[in-house]
């Protein structure tokens, strides 16, 4: 039996939570008997970044010769050469009168972004009847808009929600055109099923999906209570780590900066890591030369052992504004360490408990009061360590492979009783 999954973009050279679940899920699919295809269509060269099972093949349709009527970029030079802003300048009102002109003429935005992804759906379509897969599983509602829009495809569909699912199909993050909102929500139609990361997730689900929904949690590596970090040992240098995507709009790595900047002349035994690598390097860098944290606040990039790094640390600080699930926070919660995060934030708040193992803040004063209670009373850290690591039991490897086998199984069958009748 053959199942297809699809991920449109950033699927090659990808190291985000989607590609790893996306190839996580290739895997256990490979392992039980499933002939598997991971599909994209990106105009770049590259491979995926998480380990794949010798058997998952994957395959990039993207064709240079599809017609697709694209706008030019906007790019806005801040450099301090006056002919490089010159140049610029002038770049910039050619692409916006170029930009207008070939919006007016293909009947609006609206009208233009359609003409390009239905382009781009033929392509999806004319790939999908060659290979003729029994199952397609999407990585995200976006994938499936793009092989359903304006296609009739007669093969069972399931969606992996890596997020809070309103987060796919509204503007509720802002950024979203009302004629995208439409066409994603419209897209719910075309599923036999969809996974979510937790329960209450379902109330954030469109009214006009009908199919199979079951909860399916990410996999957490789990680490034997024997191995966790030691929060009663006597250091030098005592740590405050975060990992993720440097990307202060969801992540906030900069609240982290500010609320550390406040306890770091009363501490002067501790200092806060950031692992990632993302968009707002820059931005956080001025923001901690300006608070004169060089010293104490360190921006360390990309690592390949996130757990190696955690281990090390001795509290685990989360702020993001919001999340799906929040991998790096379960992993740190898994090895022990205490974790503060914003009692708003999805996902966050269904991983911490408060006073249970870790701490959920309702703004940035508390949040800066729980990081000095856990910095000072190191049984404290150890306490909800450990309860940490308890919590993460739930959210295993095999726990994750049999609620996706049960998923796939019964979705398949629905679909083919349904054609029976």
């Amino acid at each position: 039996m053959k199942i297809l999954l699809i991920q449109h973009l950033y699927f090659l050279n990808g190291i985000g939570g989607t590609e790893k679940i996306c190839s996580t899920l290739a895997n256990i699919l490979s392992i039980n008997g499933y002939e598997v295809e991971i599909a994209t269509n990106e105009n770049i060269k590259g491979s995926p970044v998480f380990p794949l099972h010798n058997s998952v093949k994957v395959t990039n349709i993207f064709d240079s010769t599809l017609e697709q009527k694209l706008e030019i970029p906007i790019y806005n030079y801040k450099g301090p050469n006056p002919l490089l802003w010159l140049k610029y300048k002038v770049r910039k009102k050619y692409s916006k009168w170029y930009n207008r002109r070939l919006r007016r003429r293909m009947g609006g935005e609206a009208k233009l972004y359609q003409y390009n992804l239905r382009k781009r759906a033929i392509l999806w379509k004319d790939y999908i009847d060659k290979l003729k897969p029994d199952l397609i599983i999407t990585m995200s509602i976006s994938s499936l808009l793009e092989i359903t829009y304006g296609n009739t495809l007669s093969i069972p569909i399931i969606d992996s929600v890596n997020g809070r699912p309103d987060y796919d199909y509204t503007n509720v993050l802002g950024g979203r055109k009302a004629y995208m909102v439409d066409l994603l929500t419209a897209s719910f139609d075309q599923l036999n099923g969809v996974q979510i990361l937790f329960d209450s997730y379902r109330d954030f689900l469109p009214s006009n999906f009908s199919g199979q929904c079951d909860v399916i949690a990410n996999p957490v590596q789990q680490i034997d209570h024997k191995e966790l970090v030691l929060h009663d040992r006597t250091k030098e240098r005592y740590k405050i780590i975060h990992v993720g995507r440097l990307d202060t709009e969801c992540k906030q790595q900069h609240v982290a900066i500010s609320i550390f900047a406040d306890l770091a002349n009363k501490y002067q035994q501790w200092d806060l890591e950031f692992w990632g690598i993302g968009p707002d390097l820059d931005r956080l860098n001025i923001q901690i030369r300006e608070l004169g944290l060089s010293e104490r606040v360190f921006l360390r990039g990309f690592t390949e052992d996130p757990l190696l790094k955690m281990r090390d640390a001795d509290i685990f600080i989360f702020p993001s504004k919001y999340e799906g699930f929040g991998l790096a926070l379960a992993e740190a919660m898994s090895i022990g360490l205490p974790s503060i995060g914003f009692a708003t934030c999805s996902g966050v708040n269904e991983l911490i408990k408060h006073n249970q193992n870790g701490f959920l803040a309702l703004d940035e004063r508390e949040m800066t009061l729980y990081l000095e209670q856990l910095i000072i009373d190191s049984s404290l850290r150890s306490r909800l360590g450990v309860q940490s690591n308890v919590a993460m039991k739930e959210y295993s490897f095999e726990n994750m492979a049999r609620g996706w086998l049960n998923l796939v199984q019964a979705v398949i069958k629905n679909f083919r009783d349904e054609g029976e009748k």
